[in-house]
């Protein structure tokens, strides 16, 4: 029920955010700075916030999370300027990675080895459904007033109540993950470039996707909707291409995807496209493909990772995922200020090419992982809205059990080592 609220909550804020902005005249410059923001905050907020809750612990951390996020939303409502709603927008997205590091720790302390598996498969859903309703509320009122604002807001205090009035013991301290670039790129250095291509795609997409629907002349609703069709689609589209990645070189899956998603970005920038349907057509498809990459990342990067290392390399990727985050709102919001809205797709697509062409080299350098020493492609969530305790939940019993038997001795090395001292 928390994640449900927080999510919803955050769908709200996403949308209203650069619909509003866009209204009251901010440029796509100011508006790609909210993305880059968000993104900002919420990397701070993975790294940060397992130490606050071994300070405080999980309930009041989660109560101040969910707390100042309903504040950022009503000061971005009160004080209406892009230099009040970047950094605030920052705050958000460490609020909201922080309530849902604490929201996925309860998950993973209360599940074992024979339903691991399928409350992951709920959270997630329970997590999209959430996040597609929070988006699609803007259909029922004006972007101009302050209810969305509001709403987004009060959602975020019911999202305290559930953990705030529980009577469950306090699960373990949070998941820590550090950001190690040589280890990651001597793990996968194709996982590495194209998390990092796929951060700046996603992200410049996810954050200006309504102002250029704006700009094209969409309606609220429509604005909506076309914000909300590649979620779905990205969502549901990870089901057969995980199925295709577990059969054959996952390399070889990731250019194809990256190929369709080049399509798209060449349709989106030539093709002048008026007719409606048309429209959410092309977003279905683009976000059918961008939005599966980052688990077949994740999936590759794991069948070199070595035993122990799961979490890690999962954390690690989504780090510099964020990094990538951070960059591409930036460049395409200076883009579309400068080139007009169709630039949005002309960062995505760079971002497309640059990640094909490295994966074509390193197909013809490296040879493909043999199937028997594969592991199974894991669905998750958005990457935005994952955090290193996602990597937790989605790990099975025996990865996590490796990846605890490691800390435990990495612990237990340390204590030899002040104890040489």
């Amino acid at each position: 029920m928390g994640s449900a609220f927080l999510l919803f909550a955050g769908g709200v804020n996403s949308l209203i955010l650069p619909v509003r902005g866009d209204a009251e005249g901010f440029s796509a410059a100011s508006l790609g700075l909210l993305g880059t923001g968000w993104a900002f905050g919420y990397v701070a907020g993975c790294l940060r916030t397992p130490t606050l809750v071994a300070r405080v612990g999980h309930i009041r951390a989660f109560g101040a999370m969910c707390a100042i996020a309903s504040i950022a939303v009503l000061l971005s409502l009160v004080l209406i300027t892009p230099w009040v709603w970047i950094p605030v927008r920052a705050l958000s997205g460490f609020c909201f990675a922080g309530a849902a590091m604490i929201v996925e720790s309860w998950l993973n302390e209360r599940v074992d080895s024979t339903s691991r598996g399928r409350v992951f498969g709920i959270y997630t859903m329970v997590n999209l459904a959430a996040t597609t309703a929070g988006q699609m509320v803007l259909t029922l009122g004006d972007s101009n007033g302050y209810f969305f604002f509001v709403l987004a807001a009060m959602v975020y205090c019911l999202a305290l109540l559930p953990t705030a009035i529980s009577a469950t013991t306090t699960p373990n301290p949070l998941t820590s993950v550090s950001l190690n670039l040589p280890a990651l790129w001597k793990n996968s250095p194709i996982a590495v470039v194209a998390v990092l291509m796929v951060g700046i795609s996603n992200a410049a997409f996810g954050t200006l996707a309504a102002v250029y629907a704006a700009r094209i002349g969409l309606s609220l609703g429509d604005i909506a909707l076309f914000a909300s069709i590649p979620i779905l689609a990205g969502a549901a589209a990870q089901i057969p291409i995980g199925i295709a990645s577990d059969k054959m070189d996952r390399r070889r899956v990731l250019v194809g995807i990256a190929l369709c998603a080049l399509v798209a970005d060449a349709l989106f920038l030539f093709g002048g496209f008026v007719n409606l349907w048309a429209v959410m057509a092309l977003a279905g498809l683009f976000g059918a493909t961008v939005f599966a990459m980052y688990p077949v990342i994740v999936a590759h990067a794991n069948d070199h990772a070595a035993p122990g290392t799961f979490i890690q390399v999962s954390g690690g990727l989504l780090l510099v995922y964020g990094i990538g985050s951070i960059l591409g709102p930036t460049a395409a919001g200076f883009a579309m200020s400068e080139f007009g809205e169709a630039s949005l797709f002309m960062v995505t697509a760079t971002a497309h090419i640059i990640l094909i062409l490295f994966a074509l080299v390193r197909l013809r350098l490296a040879p493909a992982v043999a199937l028997e020493n594969k592991g199974s492609f894991q669905s998750t969530p958005l990457a935005r809205v994952s955090t290193p305790e996602t990597a937790a939940l989605a790990a099975d019993q025996a990865e996590l059990n490796a990846d605890r038997s490691q800390a435990v001795d990495l612990a237990g090395n340390n204590q030899k080592d002040q104890g040489n001292d």
